[in-house]
């Protein structure tokens, strides 16, 4: 009988001693280098932290290992491309501390459970291979050749090539994503789940569906010729800071802002930039125009209401909508047309809980504006309705004729370096045809054509037992991914859970039967192959792909590359004599980017257009208006519903959020400045009226639990925090309340989780 070994599943639940500050009026500014150089000094020592600091996301140096925001396209500053949370994250991957076998050794996973996600992640680097077997509650050391044998033999016995889940994050490099979607269809099975799942792939299949792309359709520089710029449901500040000085050099260039968010994020009032002397002599720049304090998942109604009023406006004789653009590039506006006809404008703006003055205000700047660009994130993307949310904003940007002209368009804010680019070299679930047939082409195999399981569904196989090996190149799934002890539960019944990783998080201990851990080079580490500095390649979110070459020594000697790990792991799997030579080509980048070249379109001459650190743009139709491949040869308007979410008198809608010490699931610290938390994460944002109705104050402790199927799920021990939401509506951070969100309940069609809407109540604690 297998032993359950005794696990915590989420972070512990034990405060940490809340303190309060007012909420930030600004983002970055001195504050911001003084936390940077805080973090690297603590993790890497001062000196080499500034020393390799100023090699990150620079043409000769790496890519940040954060965020995917893109770097200029010409002269990059002297003084460093980086923000604050790009100076944490290296910090953390070029830390100090190490995390081997001794460390096992004196910690069980059962007690490492007990620590938080704070502290497991400044446990510090992987150093070597570790296996934690069956029935142990101790990881223990284990050669490279033994662990590449046990993964191979896991994989040799299972029942159907199906059986097996290829899960990828965004960190990874273009070769590495290749070789890992080419090893799971030459093993038989396109289950490959990714970190977009929960993220963006709401957005591709918005895009696609209406303008014949999943990825957004401006460049940077756009965005300086933007005439008004919407943020939607992004905290830029915190989550892609480099992008305020993008909008900086917009509004001084004399474009406009308008933010629609429930929460009023400081990143968005003004920005300080640290690099300008000036900013701190003058405050900086205010950045928001408009803005627009929406309910949570009333987007539609928002921005249904902007379009009705837009062609209304329209047909009184203003030019305010581009109808040449309409009749030469689209296809479905009769119908929208028709359909707004349907609404009130009013009850419109009343529902998405937004003040009439600051509603006309915003129809003010993007009615006489043709360069329009709309900037999304997870505000718009995970929830029931997403995919609606998106297409609704494509619905103004083509009512407006904003869409392939320069300062105008589609703008997702990827959230992880790289993510696109894995979905560029063909890390899907659901392959193309013509994917398919070159990959057939190019490596003498036939993939399998079968979609495979996203990472909802990889979830329910391993739960229900049609999917017994687990296999993750990167990323922390335990904690990432929603209904947390479900999740849990799917994990430990897998015979094998195999984790490719810098550093320790809460996934190594939530394990399968046996599970390995093989640690891998950090971004910003040299991997150095007979004598010579090997470079990779990634693609930044607005598709342009350039080099990225580590230039710190490695945390341990016996770290290996990923695209060597995975060509192990293939070669121990398919044999030495498969049609493809895993072990020799995982060894050789520039044979891997030729295999690319070939084999995807669009990667034409890859080595040489990354030759000497040159970049180049991968192709995009709807940069340049092209619809050809869409339905008629034109872009789509489409009819989309407004929410209803009809809540109960005791209900919320709660949405999670990043604080500002974090990036994703890792937790850089315990504060977030900009909303005045600090030393604490068990925090929920509530509106004071909401408050006094509930007879709680701030400072009271609260559960909190979601009903769905009659299940109750349940997240313990949260502070109440007063703060300006809107009413009916809460905030707090995850992943600590990912335990609350059904694995059953994801976006129609993208099957993200509904991770910024979930229906709630709360339960004083005495």
């Amino acid at each position: 009988m297998r032993r359950k070994r005794n696990v915590q599943v989420v972070s512990n639940e034990k405060f940490t001693g809340i303190k309060y500050t007012e909420p930030a009026s600004y983002a970055a500014g001195f504050s911001a280098v003084k936390v940077s150089l805080d973090h690297l000094s603590k993790e890497t020592g001062t000196l080499r932290g500034i020393k390799i600091l100023s090699k990150m996301n620079q043409k000769d140096g790496f890519d940040c290992p954060g965020c995917a925001w893109p770097d200029p396209d010409d002269k990059r500053s002297v003084l460093g491309e980086y923000c604050e949370n790009g100076a944490k994250a290296l910090a953390e991957e070029a830390t100090l501390k190490k995390v081997g076998p001794s460390f096992f050794k004196l910690h069980s996973i059962e007690e490492l459970s007990q620590w938080s996600d704070f502290q497991l992640g400044k446990s510090g680097r992987l150093t070597e291979p570790m296996i934690l077997k069956p029935d142990a509650v101790h990881y223990e050391a284990i050669s490279w050749s033994e662990a590449f044998d046990k993964i191979g033999e896991s994989l040799k016995k299972l029942d159907h090539p199906d059986e097996a889940i290829f899960y990828t994050s965004g960190r990874s490099s273009n070769e590495a994503a290749f070789l890992w979607g080419l090893f799971a269809r030459a093993f038989g099975t396109n289950n490959l789940p990714d970190c977009s799942n929960m993220c963006h792939e709401s957005s591709g299949v918005a895009l696609a569906e209406t303008l014949g792309i999943g990825k957004g359709s401006v460049k940077l520089d756009d965005l300086y010729k933007a005439e008004v710029v919407m943020i939607i449901g992004q905290n830029p500040g915190t989550n892609h800071p480099r992008m305020l000085s993008a909008l900086q050099k917009c509004k001084e260039a004399g474009g406009k802002i308008i933010s629609i968010n429930p929460l009023e994020e400081a990143g968005l009032k003004k920005f300080k930039n640290p690099q300008r002397i000036k900013d701190s002599l003058t405050g900086g720049t205010a950045l928001t125009d408009v803005f627009l304090q929406v309910k949570i998942n009333e987007d539609i109604a928002l921005i249904k209401a902007i379009n009705k009023v837009l062609l209304e406006k329209h047909a009184e004789g203003n030019a305010f909508i581009n109808e040449t653009f309409i009749s030469d590039k689209t296809h479905g506006f009769e119908q929208l047309k028709a359909d707004l006809q349907n609404h009130n404008s009013l009850r419109l703006i009343e529902q998405a809980g937004i003040r009439i003055e600051d509603f006309n205000a915003a129809i003010a700047l993007l009615a006489p504006a043709k360069k329009i660009i709309i900037c999304w994130a997870m505000g718009l993307t995970q929830h029931k309705n997403a995919v609606e949310n998106i297409r609704e904003c494509v619905n103004l940007l083509l009512l407006k004729g904003s869409i392939g002209i320069p300062g105008g368009g589609t703008c997702p804010v990827r959230g992880h370096s790289n993510v696109q680019g894995d979905r560029s070299v063909g890390i899907m679930h659901h392959p193309s045809e013509a994917l398919n047939k070159s990959i057939a082409q190019n490596f003498g195999f036939t993939p399998p054509t079968k979609h495979g399981s996203d990472t909802v569904h990889a979830i329910k196989d391993m739960h229900e037992g049609r999917a017994k090996v687990f296999i993750a190149l990167g990323g922390n799934f335990a904690a990432a991914a929603s209904d947390s002890y479900y999740t849990a539960e799917a994990l430990e019944k897998c015979s094998l859970t195999v984790n490719i990783s810098t550093k320790l998080n809460r996934t190594h201990l939530i394990a399968g039967e046996t599970s390995i851990i093989l640690p891998t080079l950090g971004r910003s580490e040299k991997d150095i192959h007979n004598g010579s500095n090997r470079k990779l390649s990634v693609e930044n979110s607005m598709g342009k792909v350039h080099s990225t070459r580590g230039a710190l020594e490695p945390a341990s000697s016996n770290l290996m590359s990923e695209p060597e790990i995975i060509g192990r792991i293939a070669e121990a799997t398919l044999g030495a004599a498969h049609v493809v030579p895993w072990k020799a080509l995982s060894c050789d980048y520039e044979s891997i980017r030729n295999k690319i070249a070939a084999t995807i379109k669009g990667f034409e001459n890859y080595n040489d257009r990354i030759a000497d650190n040159k970049e180049f743009y991968l192709p995009n139709n709807a940069r340049i208006a092209d619809f050809s491949k869409l339905e008629n040869g034109t872009a789509k308007f489409t009819i989309n519903q407004v929410s209803n979410h009809q809540l109960e008198a005791d209900e919320f809608l709660l949405m999670t959020v990043r604080s500002h010490d974090q990036f994703n699931t890792t937790i850089y610290g315990l504060d977030d400045r900009y909303r005045g938390v600090h030393n604490e994460r068990r925090v929920i944002f509530m509106n004071a009226v909401d408050m006094k109705k509930n007879d709680v104050e701030e400072g009271s402790v609260v559960n909190i639990t979601s009903t769905y199927d009659s299940v109750v799920r349940r997240a313990n021990n949260f502070i109440i925090k007063s703060y300006d939401i809107p009413q009916q509506n809460l905030a707090a951070y995850f992943p600590e309340t990912n335990v609350l969100i059904p694995i059953d309940q994801y976006a129609d069609r993208s099957n993200t989780p509904i991770s910024k809407s979930i229906r709630v109540r709360i339960e004083k604690v005495q």
